[in-house]
């Protein structure tokens, strides 16, 4: 959906905290891809991408020719030189770039011809293989597959949608792949708050309900997490209404199947990540953001510094947000890089 929504993140603890790092960029970033624990991508507002790969001690920012008004949400960096980024927009403003040197030259891959389409999310298995969800064109989701690290895309027969039903362009965070072929993605809207799931690739789909809000066409599911392939995590709630807590969080213990409602976070939340090395939950949105130690049963709420995505490799990763900021996590128990 046409929606641009800010995080906040901060310390969850004195061994675990964000680390503000200068980006060079002003832009409203919206996406972030932690390749390692030196190298990252990140994106945003008016055709802007940034890289490190010295762990965020430098930045490097830059815009592609001709994409001022284009808003990038979402990047997939594959290596330190190579990175697919999309954009989300209305018809021809949803598009994919490539660069294979390192930002130096964008190649535009892709430029959706249906003034309908509106691209959300964008997620790789592996260097190679990669799906693309859009909003709902003529009553199905818009699927697009990849299997040559993003340089030709194959449109798939998308599952069914409701009236009114589409899926949250946010923070990149309602696609969620696993493995090599198992990927997930979350809807909101009237009728929505469902999870979408494929154990093919993108070519078949099942879908389940949950009990996240969706009276309005501002609630439903904002992202998904999992820890393991059966143990998933699905937050949102109505961003219009940030300090309301009711219906923002749901749990799966079967890998999607099955969806019940848990203690919810203190209030809204659009991004959700698993840190193994922690063994914790983070969940945040423009309310605030929480961390569980005990698979959601309880939430801590942490400090309020502004943030849009996450990103992790391992036991470190980034956030970014408004006007350019970025900011580094390590675990506590990770090893640093």
């Amino acid at each position: 959906m046409r929606l641009a929504v800010a995080l906040l993140l901060g310390s969850l603890a004195p061994a675990q905290s964000w680390t503000p790092q200068a980006s060079g960029s002003t832009a409203s970033l919206r996406g972030v891809s932690a390749v390692s624990g030196s190298v990252v991508w990140a994106s945003g507002s008016g055709g802007t991408f940034l890289r490190t790969t010295d762990g965020g001690a430098t930045w490097k920012a830059g815009k592609i020719p001709g994409a001022a008004d284009i808003d990038f949400r979402a990047i997939s960096g594959l290596d330190e030189k190579t990175a697919v980024m999309m954009s989300a927009g209305q018809g021809e403003k949803s598009r994919i770039y490539k660069t294979i040197d390192g930002g130096a030259s964008w190649n535009l891959i892709y430029t959706n011809p249906d003034p309908e389409a509106f691209f959300d999310a964008i997620a790789f298995w592996d260097t190679a293989h990669g799906i693309l969800l859009g909003d709902p064109v003529k009553g199905r989701f818009e699927i697009m597959t990849t299997d040559d690290g993003g340089e030709t895309w194959k449109r798939q027969k998308g599952p069914s949608a409701e009236p009114k039903e589409g899926a949250f362009a946010a923070s990149n965070s309602c696609l969620f792949v696993r493995g090599g072929h198992e990927v997930w993605f979350a809807t909101g809207g009237p009728k929505g708050a469902r999870v979408f799931h494929s154990t093919d690739g993108g070519e078949t789909w099942s879908a389940a309900k949950t009990p996240l809000r969706n009276d309005s066409a501002s609630a439903g599911i904002f992202a998904l997490g999992f820890a393991n392939p059966k143990k998933g995590m699905a937050v949102g709630g109505d961003y219009s209404k940030p300090a309301e807590t009711s219906g923002n969080i749901a749990i799966t213990l079967d890998g999607g199947k099955t969806w019940a409602a848990a203690t919810a976070p203190h209030g809204f939340r659009s991004d959700i990540k698993y840190i193994a090395a922690d063994k914790v939950w983070i969940a945040t949105g423009t309310s605030g953001s929480d961390v569980s130690s005990d698979d959601g049963k309880s939430w801590k709420p942490f400090d309020q510094a502004g943030y849009n995505a996450m990103s992790f490799a391992g036991a470190t990763g980034w956030a970014v947000g408004p006007k350019g900021a970025i900011a580094r996590f390590v675990a506590a128990h990770g090893t640093q890089p």
